[in-house]
């Protein structure tokens, strides 16, 4: 826990932090605890990577995810093949490794960790473009990586190049089908099935993520991508009891780093990484300054993104727990020289943390790259099922920025069926009028029939994008009362927008001999 806050206080990956107390509790440590189980560590590495894989999928919007995918695709392969060409090259050619050993490490090292990034760039939020790019490509990269690394690291020699490609594009087809089908069938049935406790949907919502990973493998497609994408349907299928799911995850993704983090700085002798350091140095100048460049440059280039922003990726190209535990794959398969392959990927990752970690939001800063300040805050939205009645209970929170503030409990519109029952405000709950102004802050408590569950979260959400005027203005939801938007081909109907010019200059908080009341119906 103080790692936690000590790297949020720093601005470094907390990854560091417990590398750190791992190598002190390990050989040539305060405890000097021997431990060189390589294949325990994989086993372990891979349990942690399925959870925060998940973890990871949880937290990932369709929205902002969805015009990212082309981007992340091609990150994810294209750069993924550049990236392994040009540092194996470096490996082999300035430090002296064979091509065996150079493949390994050049593919260990292609693949990047989005909480890496993340956790240092709290402080300089970017655009939903950037971060999605960016979350997507470190959710699709793992799964071609462990598929090259596992490949380099068999006993015979590698086949045809397209062999292996056909091979990539397989398992990755077959775990992509086997994550959507089972992250469908997954929220479908906890949707249609009522727990008799709200303390079993985290855990049944993790069991399925787990599930879809187990069923990819045993398919022989790839886990990973099966686990993340099964995560991401989960994720925005609007679950009940979302947020108590997005917590737990959250603490178990916690966990699976502490613990394996910790486990790989155990493993690691570090009286053996000195000898390997300027190799890593050299490998890593490579890698981040020829290699993710250009691989993001070239893989990009048909999406015509700013310079900046593909700037701005290509530093942002943080390695974390997986490059370390993927070269445990060549140690566990008796590849010569593999105990020099991981001291490289380990001392390449820990030192480049270091020097990117820190500087990624000054770069930031410096391209004058941001979150663009109008964008609205999404409305976060809990669902109770009340399978005997027939009913649901969302419980509504109103975040900054969402455009709800102002708004009258009128002025929802909310679908017949539907009706605010409850208002939290600065710790005191009232029962709203018809009138009440909502602020932000508030948390709301909505009764739903179940016919109008969706139809009620859909205009909530409307109206927290676009204000009282969501559906004339073309923000989705209903414009009525149960009734729908009365706007075609963008373009509002103003007989209803003068209707309602007419009713906000009428009575209310400012009346219509009032400098406000005036206002209001001018606006």
């Amino acid at each position: 826990m103080a790692a936690v806050r000590i790297s949020s206080r720093s601005g470094l990956p907390s990854l560091l932090l417990y590398l750190g107390i791992g190598i002190a509790m390990g050989q040539d440590g305060i405890f000097d605890v021997k431990f060189d189980n390589a294949e325990l560590t994989q086993v372990i590495g891979y349990a942690a990577l399925v959870v925060i894989l998940a973890e990871g999928g949880l937290g990932t919007k369709w929205k902002e995810v969805k015009p990212a995918l082309p981007a992340a695709a091609a990150l994810s392969i294209v750069g993924v093949g550049i990236s392994v060409g040009i540092t194996a090259s470096a490996a082999h050619y300035l430090v002296g490794l064979d091509w065996r050993q150079a493949l390994i490490i050049g593919a260990v090292v292609s693949s990047t960790d989005a909480a890496a990034v993340f956790s240092v760039l709290r402080k300089v939020p970017l655009p939903s473009r950037i971060t999605g790019v960016l979350e997507a490509e470190s959710g699709f990269n793992d799964a071609p990586v462990v598929i090259l690394v596992v490949a380099f690291s068999a006993a015979g020699p590698v086949e045809h190049w397209y062999v292996l490609v056909g091979e990539i594009a397989l398992e990755l087809a077959i775990g992509a089908a086997i994550g959507l089908a089972v992250g469908w069938l997954g929220s479908f049935g906890i949707r249609h099935v009522a727990l008799p406790a709200s303390g079993l949907y985290p855990i049944a919502v993790m069991a399925i993520a787990v599930s879809a990973y187990a069923a990819g493998a045993m398919a022989h497609g790839s886990g990973f991508l099966a686990v993340y994408l099964a995560a991401m349907v989960l994720g925005n299928s609007k679950l009940p009891h979302w947020p108590a799911t997005r917590g737990f995850a959250d603490g178990l993704g916690w966990l699976a780093q502490i613990g394996m983090f910790v486990l790989l700085g155990l493993l690691v002798t570090p009286h053996d990484l000195l000898q390997d350091f300027w190799p890593a140095v050299i490998v890593g100048l490579v890698l981040t300054a020829v290699a993710r460049p250009l691989s993001v440059f070239i893989s990009l280039a048909p999406f015509r993104l700013p310079k900046r922003e593909k700037a701005l990726m290509s530093w942002a190209g943080l390695r974390g727990a997986v490059p370390i535990i993927l070269a445990t794959i060549p140690m566990v398969s008796g590849i010569e020289g593999s105990t020099r392959v991981f001291n490289i990927v380990f001392v390449l990752v820990v030192v480049y943390t270091l020097i990117q970690g820190p500087t990624l939001p000054w770069l930031a800063k410096a391209l004058k790259i941001s979150e663009d300040p109008s964008e609205t805050s999404d409305l976060g939205i809990e669902s109770a099922p009340l399978e005997r009645l027939r009913g649901h209970l969302l419980s509504v929170a109103v975040p900054g920025r969402s455009r709800m503030h102002g708004v009258e409990v009128a002025e929802l519109r909310l679908p017949a069926g539907a009706a605010v029952t409850l208002v939290v405000r600065d710790g005191n709950s009232f029962v709203p009028a018809p009138s009440t102004v909502l602020r932000h802050g508030d948390e709301l408590l909505v009764v739903a029939t179940d016919p109008v569950r969706d139809a009620t979260e859909a205009r909530l959400r409307a109206v927290g994008e676009g204000g009282k005027l969501a559906g004339w203005l073309g923000t989705g939801g209903t414009g009525g009362t149960g009734g729908t938007g009365r706007q075609e081909n963008g373009t509002a109907d103003v007989p209803h927008l003068a209707k309602l010019a007419r009713r906000l200059g009428k009575g209310g908080e400012a009346g219509p001999g009032s400098k406000a009341g005036g206002r209001r119906a001018h606006h």
